[in-house]
């Protein structure tokens, strides 16, 4: 008995950290991709504690041109960025280690594109989709098992122009977002209002093929730009940059079928808007959404659990210029926005039950930040 009860006051320390391990505190690591035209370099990684919101630097990785999209493997080994350069884009491959928050470049493929300036990669880690703004085109990299990207495989090169003569003088691929089981690849295509939906089949040398119908549009001069799927799976949202609201539609097996728009503008607001970035709650409760230009604001909607339709929560200022994106760390309790042109980075609380953004707690300074994504820290 008293060996038995040795063990047991032996084990319990280690029982008790296993439990305060598995319920937190929780860490995250949140990579920065930017424009390095001003004060950054490349790549930044910080390490992000979910119990109290606070951020700390962990590394960089300089001489990366433009890095303004990343994305991180599902394995959480591999961080993909795209160079947005101009006519010649380019897509780098990264080792990362999450436990260190170090990047390692592994090389680096033409997109073959002009201006890449979104990457996606499959869970299984065969392919990675890239939106080239200014070509107009969508392309596909294969991806090796080392991590590093093969030269591209398919490339699918929009047509067209819309009703702004302006912007919308030719195509403007923004976006490509697998669907949740894999099976479809959503595009918007910003310079004919359209939102593309091709068959995806990674087995296949060209893994993309036109869905039927293979695209939906929205209202003319809206420039669709980036898209979130439901958490039910059976709705997608759909920021609009040049006409600042939400489009929800109903999701069916690669089908879109519109039901609501929102606005993301105050009643009676004439000035200079640019939707940016749309993202959902990890509970699936609140879509938010952000405002540029002249608006500079962070948009909260409630969504209906039976109907997926949104009603608006709440309006804050972002307190910065440009909030080209942000992010909403896994536990659900911050929002992190980045604001390209005030050079700033601010952590807002959110409130779980109203989702409503709180005060700013943590904020830094890093040049040019335009894209916020976590990962798990090992």
């Amino acid at each position: 008995m008293k060996k038995f009860l040795l063990i047991i006051s032996m084990l319990f320390p280690v029982l008790i950290y296993a439990q305060h391990k598995k319920t937190g505190p929780y860490t995250f690591d949140l990579l920065i991709g930017t424009y390095t035209k001003g004060k950054s370099k490349g790549i930044y990684v910080y390490r992000f504690y979910a119990e109290s919101g606070r951020l700390a630097y962990l590394n960089e990785i300089d001489g990366v041109d433009n890095p303004s999209y990343l994305t991180v493997s599902n394995n959480n080994k591999f961080v993909y960025a795209v160079n947005e350069i101009g006519k010649n884009g380019e897509v780098s491959a990264f080792k990362f280690d999450a436990k260190q928050g170090k990047l390692e470049f592994i090389n680096k493929q033409q997109s073959k594109g002009a201006d890449p300036c979104y990457i996606a990669v499959d869970k299984a880690q065969k392919n990675a989709f890239v939106a080239n703004y200014s070509s107009g085109s969508l392309t596909v990299l294969p991806i090796n098992a080392d991590g590093s990207l093969s030269p591209v495989s398919q490339v699918l090169q929009d047509e067209g122009h819309g009703v702004n003569a302006e912007r919308q003088e030719g195509p403007h691929v923004h976006t490509g977002v697998l669907s949740p089981d894999e099976k479809y690849l959503l595009y918007t295509d910003l310079g004919t209002d359209k939102v593309n939906i091709e068959r995806y089949k990674a087995s296949k040398p060209q893994p993309l093929s036109p869905a039927s119908p293979a695209f939906v549009s929205v209202k003319a001069g809206n420039g669709p730009r980036h898209l979130v799927f439901g958490n039910d799976k059976k709705h997608v949202y759909l920021v609009t940059e040049m006409g600042s609201n939400v489009t929800v539609f109903d999701y069916d097996g690669g089908k879109l079928k519109e039901k609501q728009s929102i606005t993301l503008l105050k009643p009676h607001f004439a000035g200079k808007t640019a939707g940016a970035a749309i993202k959902i709650s990890p509970d699936g409760k609140f879509l938010y959404a952000s405002n540029r230009l002249e608006t500079n604001e962070l948009t909260v909607y409630a969504i209906n659990e039976e109907s997926g339709e949104l009603t608006q929560v709440q309006q804050v200022s972002t307190f910065g210029k440009n909030p080209r994106d942000f992010a909403i760390d896994p536990t659900g309790s911050f929002l992190v926005v980045a604001n390209q042109d005030s050079d700033t980075i601010y952590v807002y609380k959110i409130d779980k039950a109203t989702g409503k953004i709180g005060k700013i707690g943590t904020t830094l300074e890093v040049g040019n930040p335009v894209c916020l994504k976590f990962t798990p820290a090992e």
